[in-house]
């Protein structure tokens, strides 16, 4: 988890919160958080390196939509870096 950008754990975060997410719901969920546009060469080349890390699974919905799945390693990794987090957040 230490070798990912902070957009990339946010892509963790909303595949690990939706239930056979495809890029656009994604894309969607990230452009209400940051407030911003968040563009295709931006979106697909991030999810494919966590797909490459083996932290997301790629499959198919239908000929034209992609849909991700966290790995069993992926929420492994997700869960430690809430761990982390949890040492300096006491809220």
């Amino acid at each position: 988890m230490y070798d990912l950008t902070g957009f990339q754990r946010d892509l963790l975060t909303v595949i690990a919160g939706e239930e056979e997410p495809h890029g656009l719901a994604v894309k969607e969920e990230l452009e209400e958080y940051y407030e911003s546009e968040i563009h295709h060469g931006r979106l697909y080349p991030n999810l494919d390196t966590l797909v490459d890390k083996g932290l997301v699974e790629k499959g198919t919905r239908d000929r034209r939509t992609n849909v991700y799945t966290l790995t069993r390693r992926g929420r492994r990794e997700l869960e430690a870096r809430r761990e982390w987090e949890s040492q300096y957040l006491d809220f």
